[in-house]
């Protein structure tokens, strides 16, 4: 069970247009927080500013609304968001993690392209090449990358599990970027930065991100005072598909929401999917009665 009272968080990127899996996770979130009573932050992760759009961030706003989904804290608008909210407002707060893993000789300095990467290990997976060149951190155009130990493995409480949940993320990950390029905190780090810093316990996202808690959970117990983030409980939901049985992702295409709103369609698909997750009936669902069948169904999970 999550700890109580429950604070969880929606984390949406301003990198393209969201589709129907992002509003099915954003609304499983809202319905397990308030049928337990718990708050819920929206947190809007805008680091890669290679693909932030403002119409990507409006869209943020405009599909919460069109869910019916409320949230206690985060800003109320984009010009909000901007200028109180940004993750650029809490880059010291990321760069005191990545220190403390530098510190610790925990991570090491890369200047392997992609296209290198690529080349020698078509699964993305880095093969280590700079482990040993003992690169200067400071140089320009190079990551930080953490030094994993084999067979890297990590264990976390997942909802409605008694035993904990063990992903073994090394041979899936290799040495993920903690620091990008251009000097940015890579993902990782400024989520977990993020959920501690607003004292998350419950976090709600695609199966697809198991290997992702996995090492932001390892991170957490390699860094001091980021270890209360062990302690948070988890769901990892499954994932929607297209036609071909692809993973969705942002588009301007007719998966994407703004699409949906364009023809005049509602969230009631949304909430049938969230329904079917959470094992329910299969009827048509207001966000109101969805609510009160997870509280119903989950109370004893949930209290």
């Amino acid at each position: 069970m999550p700890t109580l009272p429950l604070r969880t968080r929606i984390a949406p990127t301003p990198s393209g247009w969201l589709h129907q899996g992002n509003g099915a996770s954003f609304v499983l979130t809202w319905v397990l927080a308030r049928a337990a009573g718990g708050r819920v932050l929206l947190r809007i992760d805008d680091l890669d500013r290679t693909r932030f759009r403002m119409e990507y961030l409006d869209d943020i706003f405009y599909t919460l609304d069109w869910l019916g989904l409320d949230y206690d804290e985060g800003p109320v608008d984009a010009q909000d968001f901007l200028a109180r909210f940004s993750q650029v407002h809490r880059l010291d707060l990321y760069n005191q993690a990545l220190a403390e893993l530098r510190l610790q000789e925990l991570c090491y300095a890369c200047h392997c392209s992609r296209s290198r990467i690529r080349a020698a290990s078509p699964d993305g997976i880095y093969p280590g090449f700079c482990r040993k060149k003992d690169l200067d951190f400071e140089m320009a155009e190079v990551a930080w990358r953490v030094c994993l130990p084999a067979h890297a493995v990590a264990a976390f409480r997942e909802w409605g599990r008694a035993d904990l949940h063990t992903v073994e993320f090394g041979s899936s990950m290799g040495d993920f970027v903690v620091r990008q390029k251009d000097g940015m905190p890579a993902y990782q780090v400024a989520s977990l930065c993020d959920d501690l810093h607003w004292s998350i316990n419950f976090i709600v996202r695609g199966a697809d991100l198991l290997p992702s808690t996995a090492a932001q959970v390892w991170l957490a117990q390699q860094i001091p005072g980021k270890q209360p983030f062990a302690k948070a409980c988890f769901l990892h939901h499954a994932l929607l598909t297209d036609s071909a049985g692809e993973k969705l992702s942002k588009s301007a295409g007719a998966a994407s929401l703004v699409a949906w709103r364009a023809d005049g369609r509602g969230p009631e698909q949304i909430y049938r999917q969230v329904a079917a997750w959470l094992t329910l009936p299969d009827e048509v669902y207001s966000l109101q009665t969805l609510l009160e069948a997870t509280a119903r169904k989950y109370a004893q999970l949930l209290l």
